[in-house]
């Protein structure tokens, strides 16, 4: 059964899959918004009828070596997940409010016109108050060294031990955009203007 009213988009029923093939596409369903790409593989239920959403597989290749035998590649815990777990291959203790550089054992090669995000991770910050201090941390696509994360303890009282095989952090990979800048004498006029920090109110 093709079904209009998610045009462009691969759909399935329990005995019958359909493909369309597109670069991307975006579907609403019962409150939800599914990025589907090509090659569907993975099937994840739908909220309404017999239909059943197909999710794509990971379409961008990142290329990774390891700098220590006990690094860990990165992995992501659930499908649909944006941020992959990055792992440690130190150990440190963080007292409150001290911070340190962790080290990751990896290092990778984003392509050109990517960027990859380090994030910190929200267990981490609820649980212990350890966060990552330039966040987000940037990797540009032409960074070929190991990866660090910069952790910070935010708690006033206890200290934090990163253990050897912990997960301290997130890496998600985004498209970015290269602009050129242009110099002009004026800038247009905008419903904000040169509104700052305050100016949409409290």
């Amino acid at each position: 059964m093709r079904a209009n009213r998610f045009p462009k988009t691969a759909l399935i029923e329990t005995d019958n899959i359909i493909e369309i093939p597109i670069m991307a596409a975006q579907a609403h369903n019962g409150g939800n918004n599914f990025s589907r790409n090509l090659n569907w593989v993975i099937a994840l239920p739908c909220q309404r009828s017999n239909l059943i959403y197909m999710s794509a597989p990971y379409d961008l290749e990142i290329l990774i070596t390891k700098l220590d035998e006990q690094a860990v590649i990165p992995t992501y815990a659930t499908l649909g997940d944006a941020g992959a777990d990055l792992y440690s291959i130190s150990e440190v203790t963080l007292g409150p409010g001290e911070r340190a550089l962790i080290k990751t054992g990896i290092a990778i090669a984003i392509p050109l016109g990517f960027v990859g995000l380090v994030h910190p991770r929200s267990g981490l910050g609820l649980k212990s108050g350890v966060s990552v201090v330039n966040t987000p941390g940037t990797i540009d696509s032409g960074y070929r060294g190991e990866i660090g994360v910069v952790l910070i303890n935010h708690d006033l009282e206890k200290s934090f031990t990163v253990k050897k095989g912990d997960r301290i952090a997130q890496l998600v990979i985004q498209k970015v955009e290269n602009v050129q800048f242009k110099l002009v004498s004026e800038l247009p006029d905008s419903q904000r203007s040169t509104g700052g920090y305050g100016s949409s109110g409290s």
